[in-house]
């Protein structure tokens, strides 16, 4: 079941905004494409992002992938459990977050409701 409480994007991240933050991480559907989990690479506390940049990589014995993010700002917490235990994306991908970022701006455009995302993963 999708979660209600956050949005998501085509590239299947979800962003969780709690004021001034936003969470991001990948859907279920993602980590069930990518196959198991090995790596994951961080980003850097501090370091700012715009919209559609490169916030993260995932590896997997599948394939690598770029985790893109719908929100310009600022780095303030990555999950460094993730550097322990990546598989935490497959086992848990909605409670498992790659970082938070201090909000400068949101592309609202390119964000979808649950039910939105939903209907998109139905039709790939």
């Amino acid at each position: 079941m999708t979660p209600n409480d956050r949005r998501y994007t085509r590239d299947h991240e979800w962003i969780l905004i709690e004021g001034n933050s936003a969470r991001i991480g990948i859907t279920d559907y993602a980590q069930d494409a990518l196959g198991e989990i090995v790596y994951v690479e961080l980003p850097a506390v501090g370091d700012s992002y715009a919209v559609g940049d490169s916030l993260a990589v995932v590896e997997s014995v599948k394939a690598v992938s770029q985790i893109y993010t719908c929100v310009e700002g600022t780095v303030t917490e990555v999950n460094e459990a993730l550097e322990e235990a990546p598989e935490l994306l497959n086992s848990a991908a909605f409670d498992t977050c790659i970082a938070v970022l201090e909000i400068a701006s949101v592309d609202e455009s390119k964000l979808m409701s649950a039910q939105e995302y939903d209907a998109h993963v139905a039709a790939l």
